[in-house]
């Protein structure tokens, strides 16, 4: 049988680091669409990303800093105001009716999307500094992932087509 040269196979990186629930969408959706397209993807989880590979997800959206933030209420787009998101509770709030809304709209969940990508062969490479310097233990993360730092994502940046930064 003769050798497959796959040279011209696409390839992405993606670099993580947000760990809301509003930020972890874009990766995931992102991966495993351009792997569902025959793309190799790497996905490179640091700082706040990183939480993102625990096991148990229990993730939080607010509207503090999020000015452009609205939900359907009543047939109509609201704004949360910013200031709002100072106040005891509205995190846990907006969380709830963020997951809501996500369920009643037939969304898949961060933890359907990150199994869909563990499915498609997408790399997720959790930095091993950021696992150093948050004291995280490894035992609390998905088993599918890989350790690594910098140069490892850069091994993978260097050879991508596309690479993003969320």
């Amino acid at each position: 049988m003769a050798d497959v040269d796959i040279s011209n196979a696409k390839k992405m990186t993606i670099i993580c680091t947000k760990g809301t629930l509003d930020w972890a969408y874009p990766p995931f959706i992102l991966a495993t669409t351009a792997a569902a397209m025959d793309v190799e993807v790497t996905m490179f989880f640091t700082f706040y990303g990183l939480g993102l590979l625990d096991k148990k997800l229990n993730l939080s959206v607010t509207t503090l800093g999020n000015s452009s933030m609205r939900m359907p209420m009543g047939g109509m787009q609201m704004a949360m105001p910013n200031m709002i998101g100072m106040l005891p509770g509205v995190t846990a709030g907006t969380s709830v009716m963020m997951k809501n809304l996500i369920k009643k709209k037939g969304v898949a969940s961060i933890e359907d999307l990150r199994e869909a990508a563990v499915l498609s062969d997408v790399r997720m490479i959790a930095c091993q500094m950021t696992i150093d310097l948050f004291e995280k233990k490894t035992e609390d993360m998905i088993d599918e992932l890989e350790l690594g730092g910098a140069a490892t994502w850069m091994e993978s940046a260097l050879a991508s087509d596309i690479n993003l930064y969320m």
